[in-house]
Formats: structure tokens, C-alpha cells, sequence
């Protein structure tokens, strides 16, 4: 996925992950789907804007933006069991909790750089219908960038007990979920379900050694 996809999901959605969530309001049952991520898009987006520590790459601040602006938002264990597929149903209770632990780890990590890069870009929502008796809707935006064209955004939601949540984004086309299907299946044609959280936490390992994307100037 190209950077500036990452940065527009990082920053619109969602979907970034980890695994553990800090203090944040729950999501109000009533929210409707599309004025949720619009809230998340500007919370996230004004709070990148207004720090310089997080423009300058603060990995302690990023992550505690994305912990508790984006993760209360996000169905982490069914954006794993979609992108695991049928193997979902084959692991062990334990394992679709370390599957799960690990997959939103990587997601932030790879998330989290994207954000020092936010400066000038807005976010513009398309005209949202859906029947009040849905359970998953699609929410449908662009961003705006500051130079090029606009780039397509647009996100899955399904309702639960406590309100509306992202499971699913496409940038550009491309649906998340569906892109590390294929990543999941070849892993555990090799290694199992074990071998796909192994390699899962040595790639989130790599990860964390690494600083943040330098942000352009």
C-alpha cells in the first residue's frame, strides 16, 4: 500500500490497531455510521495538526492518538476472521485471540508513521443512504490532497450492541481485508494458524525497533 494511502486511512479511519485500548467513550448506539467517521476523520485530523511533537514523528504520542481516537471504532476480531477466512474457524480460541493481538499490532505499526505526515489534507464525504434496517453499510469519502488528485476512500461498518464499527477500508480501489487474505493463506499453507502469529510478531517486532517515517517538510 502506498504511503499516502496510509496516511489517509491513519487518519480518516480506522483502522489502526494495537493491543491494548486506553480510556475513551464508548460509541454512542445511536451514532449513525456516516457522522461517526466523519467525528473520527476531524478529531483525528485536528489533533495531528495541532501537535508538532506528532508531526515530528513522537511514536508515544501517536500511538496514544491512535488508541484512543480510532481503536474504540474498529471490529479488530472480524477484520481478522474475514482476512484469515475459512482458517478462522480451524484455530483454537487461544490462537484467534494471539491472531487477533497480533494483526491489530501490525496495523498500527504500520499506521502510526503516516500520521507525521498530515498537513493540509481534508477529508470530503459523499452523499450517504442506507435502509434504517442495515447491519453493514458502506460509508463512501475522499481526500483532498494538497497536490494530485483526490484519492477514493471509502469504509465498511457493521452495527453491534454498542454502535456502528469500521471493519473494513478501501483506498483507492483496493479493500483491505481482501489484500492480506492472500498474505494470511500463503503463511498458513506453510506453518499453520502458529506460524502466521509467529511471523506476525517477528514482522511487529521489526516494526518497533524501527523509528516512524521522517515526515516531509
Amino acid at each position: 500500500m502506498k504511503p499516502i494511502a496510509q496516511l489517509v486511512f491513519a487518519t480518516a479511519a480506522t483502522i489502526a490497531f494495537s493491543t491494548s485500548v486506553l480510556a475513551a467513550p464508548a460509541p454512542a448506539a445511536s451514532e449513525a455510521p456516516d457522522v461517526l467517521v466523519k467525528r473520527i476523520s476531524t478529531e483525528v485530523i485536528d489533533a495531528v495538526k495541532a501537535d508538532k511533537d506528532i508531526q515530528a514523528g513522537n511514536r508515544n504520542k501517536i500511538m496514544d492518538l491512535v488508541n484512543a481516537k480510532i481503536l474504540p471504532y474498529v471490529d479488530s476480531e472480524k477484520m481478522t476472521s474475514m482476512a484469515a477466512g475459512r482458517f478462522w474457524r480451524q484455530a483454537t480460541p487461544e490462537q484467534q485471540k494471539q491472531l487477533s493481538d497480533e494483526f491489530r499490532t501490525l496495523l498500527v505499526y504500520t499506521y502510526s508513521g503516516a500520521l507525521a505526515q498530515i498537513r493540509n489534507e481534508t477529508v470530503e464525504f459523499k452523499p450517504f443512504r442506507a435502509d434504517p434496517a442495515d447491519t453493514e453499510v458502506e460509508v463512501r469519502s475522499q481526500v483532498n490532497m494538497t497536490r494530485g488528485e483526490p484519492i477514493t476512500l471509502n469504509y465498511r461498518l457493521t452495527k453491534t450492541p454498542n454502535g456502528w464499527k469500521i471493519f473494513d477500508i478501501n483506498v483507492m480501489g483496493a479493500w483491505l481485508v481482501e489484500t492480506y487474505k492472500g498474505t494470511f493463506a500463503s503463511e498458513i499453507s506453510k506453518g499453520g494458524i502458529d506460524g502466521l502469529i509467529k511471523r506476525l510478531h517477528e514482522r511487529n517486532q521489526q516494526l518497533a525497533s524501527k523509528p516512524l517515517v521522517t515526515p516531509k517538510r
